[in-house]
């Protein structure tokens, strides 16, 4: 282990601020990587403050993700944007079947945040990681000046590796394949929607933030042949469906009451005049897998916590269009399209 660095004063973290010269590589940065970002994350390989992480992995093909992270408000029920940024990160990962190994982190801070606050954030980073087993082992921090960011950005990249014999892609789903998803849809979106305008509601909505490579390794244990994975986040249900569908020549039909959205989650979206199906998630996944292997994959789903809620929402279809439609709770059909624009702005 290399000798820690020894400054005349430690930085005060209760009330101190981001300065320019935290990002200018002195001795003010190397005090701030030393006593917030190594304190917090603290492992072997990032211990060695080197400008790179050096490390072995197994057999098994490599899987790499990168995922910037720009949400607004930073805190919201459930979450911020440091547990935020770790889970988005494995998730994209794990959504190949691979198991999550290593994160990077790059920060990008605007000059005058509250250090207290980047602390708070970078706890949570390190708490959620600590929690996945998936340490940040390299990183990288970057100070702009007042007015040209918006208190602080973080970018994650992640490195996993696929078992052999394992195939999941977005491209894989074939007519007759059966639709799954892990839990209720919308809560993260709305969440995020709810703090940034105060809204207050009998229940509080909390955002289901979390990382899911636990859950996929059962489910891949369980039933090897699931084709597709895929986290719903910005587009929600809706535009994750529509974008397996064009990957893979496909059409799809749902089951409006099948598919799992809180009845909170649905009264916040009709006061706010959102469509559930396209509000994002950041703890929740798809899955399409043989109809004849659907029942075991729900079982093995509905035995990890964070599936209890799942549920088969419809069938994959033969369509050269690609459409994906919808069975309404009153016997009509309806096209659940891509979104043209962006119904919540900066949710993840």
């Amino acid at each position: 282990m290399n000798a820690p660095r020894r400054f005349p004063t430690r930085i005060n973290m209760r009330t101190g601020r981001v300065d320019i010269t935290h990002g200018a590589g002195g001795r003010a940065m190397a005090q701030l990587i030393e006593e917030l970002f190594v304190r917090h994350f603290d492992n072997a390989l990032l211990r060695r403050m080197d400008d790179q992480a050096v490390f072995a992995v197994e057999a098994g093909r490599m899987v790499m993700a990168t995922d910037g992270h720009v949400v607004s408000p930073l805190f919201f029920p459930g979450g911020d944007i440091g547990s935020l940024s770790v889970h988005g990160t494995i998730n994209d990962v794990a959504m190949s079947g691979a198991r999550p190994l290593y994160l990077s982190a790059g920060f990008i801070l605007e000059e005058g945040f509250a250090l207290a606050d980047l602390e708070r954030i970078v706890k949570s980073m390190a708490a959620a990681a600590a929690q996945a087993g998936v340490p940040v082992v390299t990183g990288d921090t970057k100070v702009v000046e007042r007015g040209k960011g918006d208190g602080v950005f973080i970018t994650t990249t992640g490195v996993g590796v696929v078992p052999p014999g394992l195939d999941i892609s977005g491209a894989n789903a074939r007519p007759g394949d059966a639709i799954l998803v892990s839990g209720h849809m919308g809560d993260h979106g709305v969440a995020i929607m709810s703090s940034r305008e105060n809204l207050e509601f009998e229940t509080e909505i909390r955002s289901d933030s979390a990382a899911l490579h636990g859950l996929v390794a059962e489910m891949v244990a369980a039933v090897p042949e699931i084709r597709v994975l895929r986290d719903p986040t910005r587009g929600g249900l809706a535009a994750t469906l529509n974008e397996i569908a064009h990957a893979s020549g496909v059409g799809m039909r749902l089951d409006e009451e099948a598919i799992p959205i809180r009845a909170e989650v649905e009264a916040a979206c009709e006061l706010l005049g959102l469509d559930p199906l396209y509000v994002a998630n950041e703890g929740k996944l798809v899955a399409i897998c043989p109809a004849g292997r659907a029942e075991a994959l729900l079982a093995a789903m509905r035995g990890h916590p964070l599936g209890r809620d799942a549920a088969i929402i419809g069938e994959v279809t033969e369509d050269d269009m690609g459409f994906v439609t919808m069975e309404t709770g009153f016997g009509g059909t309806r096209i659940v399209d891509w979104l043209a624009g962006e119904q919540l702005p900066r949710i993840c």
